[in-house]
Order: structure tokens, then C-alpha cells, then sequence
């Protein structure tokens, strides 16, 4: 399960989607997740046939991309079953006090589509954009709040460090675990609060291990006169090509195409 988190982690290939400047992707994301709480029914259709475009384009394996979701099935199962049962309409069966209503089950099955694609298509782009370009990128696009002395680049360099992070405790997370394992640890067995208690072995050396590691990455930065983000330059600035504006104009297509189908077919 530890290695079935997906979200964070780069995958190195050699496709269009890697080549595109990362505020391209960061803004493609954005509207993509927005357009997603736009649709109303066959809307839908038109999402998943632009992610499904987009995965072919980045050539990461689908087998890969369909991994990262059995992190959320749990998440994705409750979202889906309270929505199933606690929304008023008609009632199609009924087992003791749980009522099961025709509205419950479409709002919970657009609730579980849209969980779905919102994981992955937050994963292609963390699967196709290193830390450094999301963090350059993001640092870009934020600049203008530099003139309200907001600390754009700090809080960049935040975001960079925890996805980076995120691959680095999962890692350190599957060896405890089975160091532990190893040991006589069950994590399988026993009800709900068994489970929790049995977690406790791994949770106290998996935040030590992070202090120590966030301890040594201060101490890095410290060392090499790293005093944020004032003058500052960077080493490979980023610029628009031909492939960046074809693809802005890819994602207003996209865009105004997905207004279209909600406002004037209702989809």
C-alpha cells in the first residue's frame, strides 16, 4: 500500500508533456480540477477523454497512474457510500435504518469520478515536473503578490521540500515497516483500534527520521549561505516556446468547450 503512492514522485521519460514549461502544466491542473466541478453528467465525457489524451501524451504507463488509487480507495468508498445514503430523494431499497435514494447514488458516482480524476490528473503532473520546476514555476506565477510583501519564494520552497519529501518518508515508511515486521509487528490483524495501537511502533522511529532529515536539510541550506529568497537568480530561467503557447491555447479551447457544455446544454 506504502508503494502505491504515486502522488509526488517524478517519473523521468521522454515525451511532450516533460518538455512543456512547468507553469504551462501548473495552470493546466488548475483548470482541469476547476472544469471537474463544472460538469453536470456527460460533461464527464469530455474530462475523461482530455485526461485519458493527456496520459497518452506524457508516456507514463497507465498501470503506473491507476496504482496511485488504491491509496484513496478507502477515502473513496466512504465518500461514495455516505453520499449513496444521506442524500434526500427517492428511495430505490432500503436496509434497516440505511435508505438508498436515485439522487444518492448519481451524486456519489460523480463524487467517486471526480476523486478519481482529480488524483490523477494531480499525479501526471508531479509525474512530469521535478520539484525544482514546480517550485520555479509556482514561485513565477505568484510573483506579483511580491508587491504586498507576500514571501512568494519561502513559501514555494515549502512546497517544493514536502513533495519531495513525500517519496523519501513513503521509502523510509516501507522499511520500518518491515524492520518491524520482521520483529513480530502485525499490522494486518485485530479490529479498527488494534490497528491504530499497532501503528504506534511505526509512527515514533518514522518521525524521528523525519526531524532528523528535515535537521539536515537546515543544516545544508545553512551551510551553503542559503538566507531565502531576496537576489536571488536562477540557474535555467524559465521561458515560453512555440510548444507552451500551443498548449495555452489547447487549454482555453478546453476551457471555453467546457463552459459551452454547462451553460448552454446543461451537461
Amino acid at each position: 500500500m506504502i508503494r502505491d503512492i504515486t502522488l509526488g514522485q517524478y517519473y523521468p521519460a521522454d515525451s511532450v508533456l516533460h518538455r512543456l514549461d512547468p507553469r504551462v502544466k501548473f495552470i493546466g491542473t488548475m483548470i482541469y480540477i476547476i472544469s471537474l466541478f463544472v460538469f453536470k453528467s456527460w460533461g464527464y465525457v469530455l474530462g475523461t477523454v482530455f485526461l485519458a489524451g493527456v496520459i497518452v501524451i506524457s508516456k507514463v504507463p497507465f498501470r503506473f497512474m491507476v496504482k496511485g488509487l488504491k491509496a484513496i480507495m478507502f477515502l473513496l468508498f466512504i465518500t461514495m457510500f455516505f453520499n449513496a445514503i444521506f442524500t434526500p430523494g427517492e428511495v430505490l431499497f432500503h436496509i434497516w435504518i440505511i435508505k438508498v435514494t436515485k439522487e444518492g447514488l448519481i451524486l456519489a458516482g460523480r463524487m467517486g469520478i471526480r476523486l478519481v480524476f482529480l488524483i490523477m490528473g494531480s499525479s501526471v503532473m508531479t509525474l512530469t515536473t521535478t520539484p525544482n520546476q514546480l517550485t520555479d514555476a509556482l514561485e513565477s506565477l505568484l510573483k506579483p503578490l511580491n508587491k504586498i510583501h507576500v514571501p512568494v519564494h519561502e513559501i514555494s520552497m515549502m512546497m517544493s521540500i514536502a513533495l519531495r519529501f513525500i517519496p523519501i518518508l513513503l521509502e523510509e515508511t516501507d522499511k520500518i515497516m518491515k524492520a518491524q515486521i520482521a520483529r513480530g509487528a502485525d499490522f494486518e490483524t485485530g479490529n479498527l483500534i488494534k490497528k491504530v495501537k499497532n501503528m504506534v511502533p511505526l509512527l515514533v522511529p518514522l518521525f524521528i527520521s523525519a526531524f532528523r532529515r528535515a535537521n539536515d536539510l537546515a543544516l545544508a541550506m545553512e551551510a551553503r549561505c542559503y538566507h531565502g529568497g531576496e537576489g536571488r537568480t536562477q540557474m535555467k530561467p524559465l521561458r515560453y516556446t512555440g510548444r507552451d503557447y500551443a498548449a495555452y491555447g489547447i487549454l482555453a479551447a478546453y476551457l471555453a468547450l467546457t463552459i459551452a457544455i454547462r451553460v448552454f446544454l446543461h451537461w
